[in-house]
């Protein structure tokens, strides 16, 4: 999910990592809190003293965010669901899963870990700072705790909020699918409350830009943008798995597909085939012998006054085993490549026959129709 991350450590054999994202807020939030929030609570003191009490504070905020994922993963890891690592990122942090959970009761308790964990550190800090004030600690040591009391109540709260996918949206669909025992129709309600919640939390970031608060109208319109992404990603994950599973390549692959032949020219082959058939990726046979596949992207690396004088068989690209794909393949195991990789024509391919072609947009077709149906 994120390429760019950086190893930091490990916890428990769960590897610790940080998107470049993170720098920004981590960077936002230190030159608030050194900028308004502490001078505010604790005024007098020098330029430098905000500073290291925003610095302590932003890293008490990592480590707080650190602990609030890591309760995700250990409840997920002891109900049997692996965890492949921890991100810190723009947005917060993640716990990413390596498979999804079996049942809703099982997504409910991995879900309500976190907040509950944030909840805790709430009261911690909370019960640190009035200790620190009776026994006379100094006032920026009881600001700093009184800070992190704040800022994990309001992620308890915040993702207590039931919109998918925050922890709230997960502990909605699992109430949900543990009721009703349709992961998908619950998925699709939850998914929906994030949609609702995303645009509620951008409109009020349009507002707020109107009214002057330029860093807090961006900040909700980036989240409110998160959310809305991430539900609908979720929900289509969800529809895929759901339609997909147990049915393979051979069920929405195009049979006998049109090919093209090595001595034609790039001229007639995108007249008589790209153009006239609308098709942007097509096998190339010599009798029934597959050879390899022709797209627009070798095209776009010919001059168009060649294409005349330049055959097919001249520029094809060769057989190479990330083009095809058997028929027998489960659907689902297509998706995962085709994320993987990025590639999104595949030639179907049985012993070295061409049996047909299946694209990315099969497959979306296919999911956009049974959305539909299901309303």
């Amino acid at each position: 999910m994120f390429t760019n991350a950086i190893k930091l450590f490990s916890i428990n054999k769960f590897d610790i990592k940080v998107d470049p994202s993170w720098l920004i807020i981590a960077a936002l939030v230190t030159w608030s809190l050194s900028q308004q929030f502490f001078p505010d609570a604790l005024p007098g003191r020098s330029p430098q003293a905000y500073l290291a009490m925003a610095i302590i504070a932003m890293l008490g905020l990592f480590a707080s965010l650190l602990l609030h994922e890591l309760a995700h993963s250990v409840v997920a890891r002891h109900l049997g669901v692996p965890i492949k690592s921890i991100t810190l990122f723009l947005f917060g942090g993640v716990a990413e899963l390596e498979a999804e959970p079996k049942s809703g009761l099982t997504e409910f308790w991995i879900s309500i870990a976190g907040p509950l964990m944030s909840l805790a550190l709430a009261v911690g800090f909370w019960s640190l700072s009035g200790a620190a004030t009776l026994i006379d600690l100094p006032p920026a040591l009881i600001s700093v705790l009184f800070y992190l009391a704040l800022i994990n109540l309001v992620l308890a709260v915040f993702n207590m909020v039931p919109a998918f996918p925050l922890d709230g949206g997960r502990v909605l669909r699992a109430y949900l699918w543990h009721r009703s025992g349709d992961v998908l129709a619950s998925t699709r309600t939850a998914a929906r409350s994030g949609i609702f919640f995303a645009y509620f939390l951008m409109a009020f970031g349009i507002a707020a830009l109107f009214q002057g608060a330029i860093f807090t109208g961006l900040w909700q319109i980036m989240i409110g943008g998160f959310v809305l992404i991430a539900a609908r990603a979720t929900y289509t994950s969800q529809l895929s798995k759901s339609v997909f599973e147990g049915h393979r390549v051979q069920a929405l692959m195009t049979r006998d597909p049109i090919t093209a032949h090595p001595d034609m020219t790039l001229a007639a082959f995108v007249n008589q085939i790209m153009l006239h058939h609308s098709l942007t990726f097509v096998p190339v046979t010599e009798g029934s012998v597959l050879l390899g596949h022709i797209d627009g992207s070798v095209l776009s690396g010919i001059d168009r006054e060649n294409w005349a004088s330049t055959r097919v068989g001249d520029v094809f690209v060769g057989l190479h085993d990330e083009d095809m794909v058997s028929p027998k393949t489960l659907l689902s195991d297509l998706m995962e490549r085709i994320g993987k990789t990025g590639k999104r024509k595949f030639m179907v391919v049985e012993g070295h026959q061409l049996l047909g072609v299946i694209t990315l947009s099969d497959l979306t077709a296919c999911l956009n129709q049974t959305a539909q149906s299901l309303g």
